[in-house]
C-alpha cells in the first residue's frame, strides 16, 4: 500500500511537471536539456519551500546560470578549435616555406656572404646594423632563387628519391603560392640591399638571382657545364657581401670567390658520383653520367683542388691576412687534395664520401681561418710602411764618414802624382 502511494506520487509530480509551461527566463540548449531540468527539479509543497526558504525565481536564476555556463564552454571550445587550425595551417606553410628555400644551404650562402662583408670592412670596427642588413638580403635573394629553382624543376624532382617528397612534387603547396613566395623574397631582398647597403650589392645579389634560375637550373638538362655555371653562382655571394661593406671591388675581395669557386668542384663531383642513379632518373646531364668509370670527375676534383694552393699566400702577398694563414690554408688544402686523389685512384662510393666529407669541412675552416688572420687597414699600412722602410735600409746603406787627410798624404795617394799638393783640404 504505502508503495503504490509512492509511486503514484511520483507519477503525478512527473505528468504535472511536464505539462508546466516554459520559463521564459530559461536559456534552452537543447531538448534533452529541458526535459532534464524539469525532472530533476519538481514542485516542492507549499510548506516545504516556506520552512525552507526556496522560492521559485532563485530556482529560475540556478537554471539560466546552468545553461549560460554550458554556453560559455561551447563558444570556448570553438575558439580553441579555430586558433588550434590556424596554428596547424601556419605551421604547414611555414615548413613548406623552409624546404622551398632550402633553409640550409641558404643559411651556407649567407655564412660566405657575412665573410666577405667582414673582410670588406678592412678595419676592426664592423657595422653590425649593415652586417643584418647584409644577411637578411641574402638570405632572402637566395630563398628566392631555390624556389625558383624547384618550380622550373616539378616534373623532374617527382622522378627522383632524393627531391620527390619536396613541397611542389607532392602536392603540398601550389604553384601559383610558391611563385608568389619566390617574387616576394626576391623583391624584398634586392630592394633591402639597395635601401641599407648600396646598388652595387643590390646588382650582384639580383644577377646571381637570374644566373641560378634562368640560367644553371635550365643547363642542368642540356650540358655537363651547368657546374662550372652553379661554381660562378656559388662565388657571388662573398663578393656582395665585400661590395656591401666598401662599395667597390678590389683584387682582395676576389680571394675567398676563387676559394669558393675552386671548392665547389670537388664537392659536387663527390654528390654527383653518389647519385648518379637519381640525377639519371631526373633527367640531368651531369658529368658523371658521361664517364662511367668516374676516372675523368676524378681528375676534375683532384685538378681543382690544386688550383686552391697559392690562394693562401696570395692572400699574405696581398695584405689581406698574416703569414699563418698561409701555412693553415696549404695544410687544409692538402687535406682535402689527398681525399681527392684517394678517390682518383679508387673510385668507389666509400671514397667519394669521403671526398664529399672533406669538402663539407673544408670550407667553414678556410672561412675561419680567413676571420681569424684578417689584417685590418691600420695593420696593412704599418706592414707597408715597415717593407719599404726595410727596402730603403737595403738599397741605400749608410755612408761612412770620411777622416780628413793631411795635403802632402791627399796628393800622394792622387791618381797624379805629378801634380802639386793643394793647399786646403775640404771634404
Amino acid at each position: 500500500m504505502w508503495r503504490r502511494s509512492v509511486v503514484f506520487r511520483i507519477s503525478s509530480r512527473i505528468s504535472v511537471s511536464s505539462s508546466l509551461p516554459t520559463n521564459p527566463r530559461l536559456i534552452p540548449w537543447s531538448r534533452e536539456l529541458c526535459v532534464v531540468n524539469s525532472f530533476t527539479e519538481p514542485p516542492l509543497p507549499s510548506d516545504s519551500t516556506a520552512k525552507l526558504g526556496i522560492t521559485g525565481v532563485r530556482s529560475d536564476a540556478n537554471r539560466v546560470f546552468a545553461s549560460g555556463t554550458v554556453a560559455a564552454a561551447a563558444t570556448t571550445g570553438e575558439i580553441s578549435s579555430r586558433v588550434a587550425a590556424v596554428a596547424g595551417l601556419g605551421h604547414h606553410y611555414a615548413r613548406c616555406y623552409w624546404e622551398l628555400s632550402k633553409a640550409r644551404l641558404s643559411m651556407l650562402v649567407v655564412a660566405t656572404s657575412g665573410t666577405g662583408y667582414i673582410l670588406g670592412t678592412g678595419n676592426a670596427a664592423i657595422s653590425f646594423p649593415g652586417l643584418c642588413y647584409t644577411c637578411a638580403g641574402t638570405m632572402m635573394i637566395a630563398a628566392s632563387a631555390n624556389s625558383l629553382n624547384q618550380i622550373f624543376e616539378i616534373s623532374n624532382d617527382a622522378k627522383m628519391k632524393r627531391t620527390m617528397l619536396r613541397p611542389l612534387p607532392s602536392g603540398r603547396i601550389s604553384v601559383p603560392h610558391a611563385v608568389a613566395w619566390a617574387t616576394i623574397a626576391g623583391a624584398s631582398g634586392a630592394c633591402l640591399l639597395a635601401s641599407k647597403t648600396n646598388m652595387l650589392a643590390a646588382g650582384l645579389a639580383s644577377a646571381n638571382l637570374v644566373l641560378y634560375a634562368f640560367v644553371y637550373t635550365p643547363l642542368k638538362q642540356l650540358h655537363p657545364i651547368n657546374t662550372w655555371v652553379g661554381a660562378v653562382v656559388g662565388a657571388i655571394p662573398p663578393l656582395l657581401g665585400w661590395a656591401a661593406a666598401s662599395g667597390q671591388i678590389s683584387y682582395n675581395s676576389m680571394i675567398l670567390p676563387a676559394a669558393l669557386y675552386f671548392w665547389q668542384i670537388p664537392h659536387f663531383m663527390a654528390l654527383a658520383h653518389l647519385c648518379r642513379n637519381d640525377y639519371a632518373a631526373g633527367g640531368y646531364k651531369m658529368l658523371s653520367l658521361f664517364d662511367p668509370s668516374g676516372k675523368r670527375i676524378a681528375a676534375v676534383a683532384l685538378r681543382s683542388c690544386f688550383y686552391m694552393v697559392p690562394l693562401g699566400f696570395i692572400a699574405y702577398d696581398w695584405g689581406l691576412t698574416s703569414s699563418w694563414f698561409c701555412l693553415e690554408s696549404t695544410l687544409l688544402t692538402i687535406a682535402i687534395a689527398a681525399t681527392a686523389f684517394s678517390f682518383y685512384r679508387d673510385r668507389t662510393m666509400h671514397k667519394a664520401r669521403k671526398m664529399f666529407h672533406a669538402s663539407l669541412l673544408f670550407l667553414p675552416v678556410f672561412m675561419s681561418g680567413l676571420l681569424l688572420h684578417r689584417v685590418s687597414n691600420d695593420n696593412q699600412q704599418q706592414l707597408v710602411e715597415e717593407e719599404a722602410g726595410l727596402a730603403n735600409e737595403v738599397k741605400t746603406p749608410k755612408r761612412k764618414k770620411r777622416v780628413a787627410q793631411p795635403p802632402v798624404a791627399y796628393a800622394s795617394a792622387a791618381p797624379f802624382p805629378f801634380l802639386p799638393a793643394p793647399s786646403f783640404y775640404s771634404p
